[in-house]
């Protein structure tokens, strides 16, 4: 939360990055076209056609964002997609501050995995890397924009991974050109106010002396 407290830097911006899986749905019969009076109708039942996972990497300060879709999730799809990510769209950026999960694919070490050593080493250089705590996940802003992305353009039935790229493109581009930025309202001073039993409390004794609370209080 201290991290997206930051002023807006474009030599050290604050890069959320998530991953999710879509389904890939296709139609058993072609559905019935709008009509004066008549809405599109859609038949209940539908075929699955695998599954396909998207990148989202979201810097909410400029309101900008990029989800790239690929086949599968894993090492060494997360390490090409964020070493073109930065050369891409931050080739003039001294550090990335990235924000993400600590998924095991997640990791420095997936660069290695994909990469010669000089090249993982310079990614890894060029990230200064915040995990969200375990079960706190929700804390990465890439999550809200995953929401929007559901709901505008993927709360539908889309059969191949070529229309969904489309899509999704089409989708962040209209996000982008609008400078749509996410306002992050919740504070460090916020979470110590709404998560006192996860902060250190110190109790007084009465001989004036503070001691430290139970150490079943976590951090």
């Amino acid at each position: 939360m201290d991290v997206y407290a930051r002023p807006y830097d474009p030599r050290f911006p604050v890069l959320c990055m998530d991953e999710a899986s879509k389904q890939l749905v296709g139609e058993v019969r072609d559905p019935l076209p709008m009509r004066p009076g008549d809405p599109l109708r859609i038949d209940s039942e539908y075929v699955r056609l695998g599954t396909c996972n998207l990148f989202m990497f979201c810097e909410p300060l400029r309101g900008w964002r990029h989800v790239r879709v690929t086949d599968r999730r894993t090492k060494v799809d997360w390490a090409y997609a964020l070493r073109d990510c930065l050369r891409e769209f931050y080739a003039e950026a001294e550090k990335i501050v990235l924000v993400m999960d600590n998924l095991n694919t997640h990791s420095p070490g997936s660069f290695y995995e994909a990469f010669e050593p000089q090249v993982a080493r310079e990614l890894t250089e060029r990230l200064e890397i915040h995990y969200t705590p375990k079960h706190g996940s929700w804390l990465n802003i890439a999550e809200c924009e995953f929401s929007v992305l559901q709901r505008q353009c993927l709360d539908r039935r889309i059969e191949d991974a070529i229309l969904l790229g489309r899509e999704v493109n089409a989708w962040q581009e209209a996000r982008n050109a609008i400078d749509s930025t996410i306002n992050w309202q919740f504070t460090t001073d916020g979470a110590r106010t709404k998560l006192r039993r996860l902060y250190p409390e110190y109790l007084r004794q009465d001989n004036g002396q503070v001691s430290p609370a139970p150490t079943n209080v976590h951090n």
